[in-house]
């Protein structure tokens, strides 16, 4: 079993097949301490590490010394106001104004499988697959109730964290802050790894030394942000991609995030991660509880790579859902960069006569077929269809596609309204909005209150009868803008802070009613491009469009730095057209095929206008597709060489698990004069076997590709590109 608690030393051990984490209780005043987490433990008896014999000693013994002992003490969940200085996970504020809380252990539970987080999305496992232990605090004097729960998908080597906390007083408590996961570790001798970045360049990786003090990313946005990512690895100096201790947390979940470690006095380290506190509070009447978002945590004794392989299985095993989780996706174009607003049925067809000739499987119809809609100023709210545009309706679209052997999508922007809209003139109230200020536009839009059940209801009410009146297969959801002047009618004085919270339970209630009402559709999330890819929206959707800019070369950095959390599979990838749209650069057309082959593979073009010498590639390219997708989706991701460190070439590798095959990607970014060819070492192959380079029949032995090396493949001129397939013979 992945957790047993062991009486005699009052200890929790939890293990994974590779790893171990360990809290205990003080056995005089049961606090819950943090111990150990890291290698696996043959032996549970290292309670010692929470030096509860050094002074100040435990509070029952040497009360004088309380706060003293609080501000040193590894708690295993920390709270504010009785001590502890370093930065809390838990704060409340009673009806009196006071913010101090203490917890205490009372109880605990042990049990085979996962139980679902109610309203939010979760890992979820079998009882043969992972166990959980639920164990319950209290504060005494507040009567507040406070369930720290851990599940240990044992095989994974993954360990995921969430917290109930219910008032259990006759008064109401508010909640000031309640983050989901803290992490103590010895030592303050660690580098530490974000995601950082801005619209059209999101997620690059951003490799900083710890010191003492606060070292935080966040969002306050309303979405986990392009800015940022709700992800936070700390490591030991010099960590790469082989070797070195990671201790990495991503969060399930889309809306507001803080992710920080501190460097703290005694030379120790604190992580945290959940919902940001800023703008956030929560009232709980008697009775009410509250449930935090799940941390995924993660920990690696190989490097980086045994990090990202780890969130990879985990996530594609036991995150996302439904009936494309383990299938092939369709090869999708779509019209967006094609035509932007300027499009109708005639127009859609002939696009989707040339793809269909070349093997592309789906057309996505994007941004501007609804309301009176000819530009980004108008009808977000009203999705009803523009027949001045689609001639003969939507349905005659579909058929029309449909006919042609392809399937169809849409893109919808479910949480956004227009000022020029019939449904903003109706309800200018359900605009999340300040009363008597001058609410921020953005892109020309408000957010709606999609808090509010009326507001849900009749946003899905609309996208359901579009998705239900034709053969529509895939969605495509957006969001284009943040939230500002957070305000609701909804919310009486004192309960606005709820606003952020319960705006992303209700985008995830509709997700939810979307996959259920309609479990055959592809659903595809995406905000501005890459602002809100994280793990919340993995579980409603088994990919994200990755960024906005679709240009190869920019996409290795982004890919690069998305990858190391989040799998292959789940990154929305184009191939577009050249000049670029968004930076102006022409690169070659195989290698824009082979960069976005690292992903769900599409097209973002117009295919009835581009050259003959590329849209004569598109077949080959489907059939690269199709031959590498089942790899590329469910193998190993090795990073072999990066782009954003070298600044010259970047090299990727995917191996199958059973060690039968391995696809490398080499992009020659910058091309050198006189000199010769780089070497590569492969990753995740049997030694013994033997292996042949499919396009050139040389031979050659496991450990010679991967302790010798290879010579990367010759290409000629900047931002090129060369794939290398090794089979097992």
């Amino acid at each position: 079993m992945g957790i047993q608690y062991f009486e005699d030393e009052r200890v929790f051990w939890l293990n994974t097949k590779n790893t171990s984490y360990i809290l205990a209780l003080v056995d005089e005043e049961p606090f819950v301490g943090h111990v150990y987490y890291g290698k696996k433990l043959s032996d549970y008896h290292v309670r010692h590490l929470m030096r509860l014999e050094e002074g100040p000693f435990i509070p029952s013994k040497n009360n004088r010394d309380r706060a003293a002992f609080g501000d040193a003490f590894p708690f295993e969940y920390s709270t504010h106001g009785v001590g502890d200085f370093r930065e809390s996970c838990l704060k409340v504020q009673t009806q009196n104004g006071h913010e101090a809380c203490s917890l205490i252990y009372q109880s605990h539970n042990i049990f085979a499988g996962k139980p679902a987080l109610c309203g939010l999305p979760a890992t979820f496992g079998s009882e043969a697959e992972c166990t959980t232990l639920e164990l319950t605090c209290l504060d005494p004097v507040l009567n507040l109730e406070v369930v720290l729960v851990y599940s240990v998908f044992e095989d994974v080597d993954a360990l995921t964290r969430s917290v109930r906390i219910t008032n259990r007083a006759e008064n109401s408590i508010v909640l000031k802050k309640a983050l989901s996961a803290c992490l103590q570790l010895d030592g303050i001798d660690y580098e530490y790894i974000t995601l950082h970045g801005s619209w059209a360049r999101e997620r690059h990786i951003d490799r900083r030394a710890l010191t003492h003090g606060k070292h935080s990313i966040s969002s306050l946005r309303g979405e986990s942000g392009h800015q940022d990512n709700p992800f936070i690895a700390v490591m030991t100096p010099g960590t790469t991609q082989e070797a070195g201790e990671v201790y990495a947390m991503n969060f399930v979940y889309s809306g507001n995030f803080l992710a920080q470690a501190e460097g703290c006095q005694f030379d120790t380290t604190r992580i945290v991660m959940g919902i940001h506190p800023e703008n956030f509070s929560w009232t709980l009447e008697k009775g009410e509880q509250f449930i935090c978002p799940e941390v995924v945590m993660v920990y690696s004794d190989a490097g980086l790579g045994k990090m990202t392989r780890t969130f990879h299985d985990l996530y594609r095993s036991h995150l996302i859902r439904g009936e494309y989780r383990d299938k092939k996706r369709p090869i999708l174009i779509n019209n967006w960069e094609a035509t932007y607003f300027n499009f109708n049925t005639e127009k859609l067809l002939s696009i989707a006569e040339e793809a269909s000739k070349l093997g592309i499987e789906m057309l996505v119809m994007d941004d501007g077929w609804f309301g009176h809609r000819e530009d980004d100023n108008t009808s977000l709210g009203d999705w009803t269809v523009n027949e001045d545009k689609l001639s003969g309706g939507l349905k005659a679209l579909v058929d029309g596609v449909n006919a042609l052997g392809m399937k169809f999508g849409i893109w919808f922007e479910p949480e956004m309204i227009s000022p020029d809209s019939d449904l903003y003139r109706k309800h200018p109230d359900w605009a999340i909005q300040i009363p008597d200020r001058l609410a921020s536009r953005c892109r020309n839009q408000y957010v709606l209150d999609i808090s509010r059940k009326e507001v849900r209801d009749c946003i899905y009410e609309q996208i359901k009868t579009v998705l239900s009146s034709a053969n529509i297969e895939y969605v495509k959801w957006d969001m284009n803008r943040p939230l500002t002047d957070l305000g609701s009618f909804a919310y009486p004085a004192g309960r606005q802070g709820e606003l952020s919270h319960r705006y992303m339970l209700g985008v995830y209630e509709m997700q939810e009613r979307l996959i259920n009402d309609f479990p055959h559709l592809l659903l595809e999330n995406c905000s501005g491009g890459g602002g809100r890819f994280d793990a919340g929206m993995l579980y409603y959707s088994p990919q994200i469009w990755c960024s906005d800019d679709t240009d190869a070369i920019e996409r290795l950095s982004i890919q690069e730095g998305t990858s190391i959390v989040y799998p292959l599979c789940s990154m929305g990838a184009h191939v577009s057209d050249c000049p670029n749209h968004t930076v102006g650069r022409t690169t070659p057309f195989q290698t824009r095929g082979e960069v976005a082959l690292a992903g769900t593979f599409g097209y973002e073009l117009d295919v009835t206008r581009i050259p003959q010498q590329d849209r004569d590639m598109i077949p080959a390219q489907v059939a690269m597709y199709h031959k590498y997708n089942d790899l590329v989706r469910t193998g190993d991701y090795y990073r072999l060489a990066s782009y954003s460190e070298n600044h010259a070439y970047d090299c990727t590798e995917v191996a199958a698990k059973d060690g039968s095959e391995a696809l490398v990607t080499y992009v020659e970014v910058i091309r050198r004069a006189n000199f010769k060819t780089r070497r590569i070492r492969l990753r995740g192959l049997d030694p013994n076997a033997v292996y042949e380079n499919e396009e050139t029949k040389v031979r050659y032995t496991g450990d010679v590709l991967m302790y010798a090396g290879v010579q990367a493949p010759e290409t000629w001129g900047d931002f090129t590109s060369k794939l290398m397939h090794f089979v097992r013979v």
